[in-house]
């Protein structure tokens, strides 16, 4: 599989085939698998014999998505998990202990900034909170006991970019885990490892179901790093359902032709919106008016399918354009084949303070789209009649 081009890896990868020879793989829904003796039993058990236990902990369709994955990011190992917020507590509870500091971006999902705000300083683990594109800030936030480093890039939900370079500078120099979560990119449109990150995670509820689905997530990385993950998971039982894991593998079949569309109808809609005078401010990696559009360019090879803007106006001006929406879902959710729009500050983000919101660049006329699959006049005419209404 190693010699395949990613996109044929996606497709060819595949648990084996039973006696029946079928050529999609089979559903194993099973909570546990047999022996043919004590003996072999006791070798599985004791890691002699390679087998499957039980499917908290492994079975041939998380398998399989997993190995698809390593493939795609260019990692060692693998390991699925029942979202992606599970994927981010697995790597800080496995890895992280009592006395431990931690950098992370301000720029990261709601979810994530709680897990380090609220539940870790509970178990004596620290924190400080890094502004994404300051690169002396990051160098000065570094303490002794500083165990991992934590960005998303593009970061949630403003879009901004991680120097991944510079950050694994950083941490090479204080011996420093490095940890990206890179599910806005996907690994078709970026590869942090060749960056030097340790581990890469994903929730792959977004680009890589891409419909909108199932919910899951991924840790990838090293096999050493990864077996602590597993341990964690084998005994707290954060576990990927094999049918979820199933129509995930089947999703990453797509993966490569569904972001191309993404990407293309995304930078359409960016150059559209900063033409407006309804728009004051655009975000969009691959727009040559981003600040760190060179940086973008460099790291991922199209722009991501999540545009984001400020209205001109006040969260009113805000809500009342999502609400003159026709086409646009209003959901949770992103990366799935049917454009989205979500008003962060009272949705994904709202469990933020101010300041926290503030410092992550989100107001309330701040608004994001997830761009889907539709026909690009399409997504522009209901965006346009919306600017229209909401004034």
């Amino acid at each position: 599989m190693e010699t395949y081009r990613k996109e044929t890896n996606a497709i060819r990868q595949r648990c084996y085939p039973t006696h029946e020879k079928e050529h999609s793989s089979p559903l194993y829904l099973t909570s546990s698998f047999s022996f043919n003796s004590a003996d072999e039993a006791e070798a599985v058990f004791k890691n002699e014999l390679e087998g499957n236990i039980y499917s908290r902990f492994s079975n041939p369709n998380t398998d399989e998505f997993i190995n698809k994955l390593c493939l795609l990011e260019g990692t060692e190992a693998g390991i699925a998990t029942a979202s992606g917020m599970a994927a981010v507590y697995t790597v800080f509870a496995s890895l992280l202990e009592q006395g431990d500091h931690i950098l992370a971006s301000n720029d990261i999902f709601g979810n994530s900034k709680y897990i380090l705000s609220n539940l870790l300083p509970k178990f004596g683990i620290e924190v400080t909170f890094i502004p994404i594109t300051e690169h002396a800030l990051w160098e000065k936030g570094v303490k002794p006991n500083t165990k991992l480093l934590f960005v998303e890039t593009p970061s949630n939900p403003t879009l901004n970019i991680a120097d991944l370079t510079y950050l694994n500078s950083i941490c090479n120099a204080h011996g420093i885990l490095f940890c990206v979560d890179n599910c806005f990119a996907t690994p078709y449109l970026q590869q942090p490892v060749i960056y030097g990150a340790d581990l890469i995670l994903h929730s792959a509820t977004k680009y890589i179901d891409g419909q909108g689905r199932v919910v899951g997530g991924a840790i990838l990385g090293s096999s050493k790093l990864i077996s602590s993950c597993y341990d964690f998971i084998r005994r707290t039982g954060p576990c990927l359902s094999p049918f979820n894991a199933w129509i995930l593998s089947k999703s990453l079949e797509t993966l490569a032709i569904r972001m191309d569309r993404h990407c293309q109808n995304a930078i359409i809609l960016a150059e559209y919106l900063e033409d407006l005078n309804d728009i004051s401010v655009i975000y969009y990696p691959h727009l040559p008016s981003h600040p760190q559009y060179e940086l973008a360019k460099s790291q991922m090879r199209q722009g991501g399918g999540l545009v984001a803007c400020r209205l001109e106006g006040n969260k009113y001006r805000a809500r009342n354009f999502i609400n003159s929406l026709q086409m646009f879902s209003q959901t949770a959710n992103l990366g799935d084949t049917r454009s989205i729009v979500t008003h962060p500050a009272s949705t994904t983000h709202s469990k933020l303070t101010p300041t926290q919101q503030s410092a992550a660049g989100i107001t309330d006329n701040f608004v994001r789209f997830s761009v889907g699959l539709e026909h690009i006049d399409d997504i522009i005419a209901d965006i346009s009649q919306a600017l229209k209404k909401s004034i």
